[in-house]
């Protein structure tokens, strides 16, 4: 099958390379002036892995989706909806498959990916999400493994499945794409909150953290209209390993250094999801106390110490 993978930063790059290593034929694009696309273009590697000269690289965007049968959609989440822009000026958009691999919110408005990708592209638009645990530094070494793909269309995600699914990553088919998208971009919240854990020292913490995370959580996509048991599979609670202990947790690595006054320069895309979930939280009325600290911690300064404190060591509550 022919597969186009929109974004060449480290999920991008990985996402090309895992679809050319289970057999597919690869296009990665990149945008004009991309450092990224540029060093993969001259030495055909990054950081993390190194790309087959059978993957084909272009800045052409058209040409990109053009060239596919699925467009795998691997970018910022915060730069997503200019994206959307970008991509429904090519006429063939809403036929083309299109699988978004990011964990994020939009974080003014708190929408989930699969909402600013119907709002630009159309009721029409064919959209799915690929989420769940793993790290690329993992995944090239050759260690499996298990993600999850969901949409509105069952038909869609089995497709999705059954071109994707290899020894390396086993996919579950998801049924509920809110609480999917909800549970994805939530658990790097959770993971900043770890970060700073392992950073005060309190790492013992942890269990409490994923325990009354998953039930924040449960109760937001609840009142959202999800099924609120989403969250205890792959695309939430099952992501915390990676998320909360791996020394590869862009968002656990970004918590800990606030911690520790040291500056973390990689995305940590916890941070806006942190406001995009404190819109929710208002927006529907479910508490998120975790969240909430977080939130406070990261943008309105608040001693993190004292915010983690109350959260796990003061307050005298049921479970």
């Amino acid at each position: 099958m022919n597969i186009s993978v929109l974004g060449c930063g480290r999920w991008g790059s990985f996402h090309s390379w895992y679809a050319n290593h289970i057999g597919h034929n690869v296009t990665l694009w990149g945008r004009e002036g991309s450092s990224n696309l540029k060093q993969l273009a001259e030495t055909r590697q990054n950081e993390y892995l190194f790309l087959p000269e059978t993957v084909v690289l272009t800045n052409d965007l058209e040409k990109a989706v053009a060239a596919a049968d699925i467009c795998i959609i691997s970018i910022k989440a915060q730069a997503f909806r200019n994206f959307t822009k970008q991509l429904k000026t090519i006429k063939t958009i809403t036929t083309k498959p299109l699988l978004l691999c990011m964990k994020g919110l939009e974080s003014e408005t708190g929408k989930r990916l699969s909402e600013i990708g119907y709002e630009e592209l159309g009721k029409n638009a064919t959209l799915a999400v690929w989420v769940g645990p793993g790290h690329v530094q993992d995944f090239i070494k050759g260690m499996p493994n298990c993600m999850v793909i969901a949409s509105e269309n069952t038909e869609l995600t089995k497709v999705l499945v059954q071109t994707l699914t290899s020894p390396l990553i086993r996919f579950y088919y998801g049924h509920d794409l809110l609480g999917t998208e909800i549970g994805a971009a939530a658990k790097n919240v959770i993971g900043i909150a770890a970060g700073m854990l392992d950073g005060l020292g309190c790492s013992s913490l942890k269990g409490a953290l994923m325990s009354r995370g998953t039930h924040e959580l449960s109760k937001l996509i609840a009142a959202m209209g999800g099924n609120n048991m989403t969250v205890y599979g792959l695309s939430h609670l099952g992501d915390y390993e990676a998320t909360l202990f791996s020394p590869y947790s862009n968002n656990r690595r970004y918590g800990e250094g606030l911690i520790k006054h040291e500056f973390f320069e990689k995305l940590a895309e916890g941070f806006y999801t942190a406001e995009a979930l404190i819109n929710l939280s208002d927006k529907y009325g479910a508490e998120l106390p975790i969240s909430r600290t977080v939130y406070e911690i990261t943008h309105n300064n608040k001693d993190p110490k004292e915010g983690l404190e109350g959260l796990f060591l003061r307050s005298l509550k049921d479970e």
